[in-house]
């Protein structure tokens, strides 16, 4: 071979070897990135390429799907009552992606998850249609209902929790809207219309897990669990040595009381009655930065939670001054916390004193309906002894038998909780939020409780209390879960 020749050869081969190199680079080591490129049409179009399973509640079906006409994906998402499962689905959007549980378990409902392997090779060589499997949910179709119902026109967020299993009964979030306006190619329209720019109510946020409200007095339980673990009350029914009103260290600045109740000296059961302000400020002071710290902690503040899908962190600052402890301690100054979170302490204090990790999928199934995964109930935290879970227990049921709560009452239950009527805005200029958190009780345990928050900018302000807006709905999701 002349050299010429020799030359070209060479050349010839060293375009094979770096296009070999290119292509194996290419494959290996690019595949990830370029398969999750959000530019990438061909993943979106495989997502609905094939019917995607469903998200179940209580046996039945809440999404399904329709074949599309005249575009390139042949699929596309439906839901069934939209507006009240869109804070547990998310949605499945041909342009938008996905959210909730409809992005968590996005690749077994499209059914591309590696323990769906078995399936898709069953279905390949039958010649079946590629299906995604189902997730089947936690969620207690009455419980929503009541849940959706009674937050209406209200802006506002419920969570109900099975205390024994931390199993989620219902998550509901107001105003909502329906994931089907926003499921195909061609929704830009309800798209926009949806965006905060263009509605300032935002309602694809889902408030139950991602808002952090001021818990207000809800927050006093929390108080009187590290008062009681830490041995600053020892017995309920006893007096406090509590000052009213009370100045804590570092201020001149007074913690008062609302209206005209009389909190000085209250015994821990009666503060929890009338919310004393005074009691628990000082209470949090007496208890100690350090020690409320870990007490909140221990309810699962200051920490994400997934269930699976993520709810925002709940927060009791770790570094304050003594006046600032005071204010946290019943629930304002930098305190916040999600629907979830004080859903989780409720149940942690119907449930003696053990926090069970909230969940909201029981399993996953494969299209045939097989068991793929079951959820099996996990301990998170032991945040009070139940000797002195019981006491709040006893509390809390003292304040709906005859103190604030008292429109949570249901005939023939024991019913315990608490209203919380947090501050909102600068030095108090907005309406404040209505709390209420509770718990029922049956003789094989709580099987129930649940938190409550409403947003009523529009109310009147002296209409405004946990007991009167947020504890009737609270009952109401109560009822539904006992068959009431």
């Amino acid at each position: 071979m002349n050299k010429p020749l020799r030359r070209v050869a060479i050349f010839c081969g060293l375009l094979v070897l770096a296009l070999l190199v290119r292509v194996n680079y290419v494959q290996f080591v690019q595949a990830d990135q370029l398969n999750n490129d959000k530019h990438n049409r061909r993943l979106a179009i495989n997502q609905f390429a094939q019917p995607r399973g469903d998200i179940i509640v209580d046996g039945k079906a809440v999404t399904g799907h329709t074949e599309t006409t005249g575009s390139d994906f042949k699929y596309k998402r439906t839901y069934t009552d939209g507006k009240m499962w869109a804070p547990v689905t998310g949605y499945a959007s041909q342009v938008y992606g996905t959210t909730m549980l409809e992005g968590v378990e996005d690749s077994f409902l499209t059914g591309d998850d590696d323990r769906l392997f078995f399936n898709r090779t069953i279905d390949l060589l039958t010649g079946k249609q590629r299906q995604g499997g189902n997730v089947v949910t936690t969620l207690n179709a009455k419980a929503q209902k009541a849940a959706y119902d009674g937050l209406g026109d209200k802006k506002g967020a419920v969570v109900a929790l099975d205390p024994r299993t931390g199993a989620i009964l219902a998550m509901a979030s107001t105003p909502s809207y329906d994931p089907s306006t926003i499921a195909g190619s061609n929704d830009g329209d309800a798209w926009a219309a949806l965006d905060k720019k263009n509605d300032p109510d935002d309602p694809t946020q889902n408030r139950a897990l991602r808002i952090t409200y001021p818990p207000g007095s809800t927050f006093k339980l929390v108080t009187a669990a590290a008062a009681l673990e830490n041995g600053q009350v020892t017995d309920i029914d006893d007096p406090t040595t509590s000052p009213d009103p009370y100045i804590p260290e570092g201020t001149t600045k007074p913690l008062v009381n609302e209206g005209s109740i009389k909190c000085k000296n209250a015994t821990l059961r009666e503060a929890l009655r009338q919310s004393c302000n005074t009691v628990f400020g000082k209470l949090g002071t007496d208890v100690g930065l350090k020690d409320m710290v870990a007490e909140a902690e221990k309810f699962g503040f200051n920490k994400e939670q997934f269930v699976p899908v993520r709810a925002n962190a709940s927060n009791f600052d770790t570094e304050m001054s003594t006046d600032h402890v005071a204010q946290s301690s019943i629930g304002q100054f930098d305190t916040a916390a999600t629907p979830l979170q004080m859903a989780m302490v409720a149940s942690a204090i119907a449930n003696n004193g053990v926090l069970m990790q909230p969940y909201e999928v029981d399993k996953l199934e494969a299209p045939n309906t097989s068991t793929v995964s079951q959820t099996t109930p996990k301990q998170l935290s032991t945040p009070l002894s139940p000797k002195n879970a019981q006491a709040l227990q006893s509390m809390m049921e003292t304040v709906v038998t005859s103190g604030t709560g008292k429109n949570a009452k249901i005939p023939g239950v024991r019913v315990g909780g608490k209203t919380g009527t947090a501050q909102h805005g600068v030095n108090n200029d907005k309406a404040p939020y209505a709390w209420f958190v509770s718990y029922a009780m049956t003789d094989h345990g709580s099987p129930v409780a649940v938190a409550v928050v409403v947003e009523d900018g529009a109310a009147n302000r002296d209409d405004i209390s946990g007991g009167g807006l947020a504890a009737p709905i609270a009952k109401s999701v109560m009822e539904a879960v006992l068959g009431k």
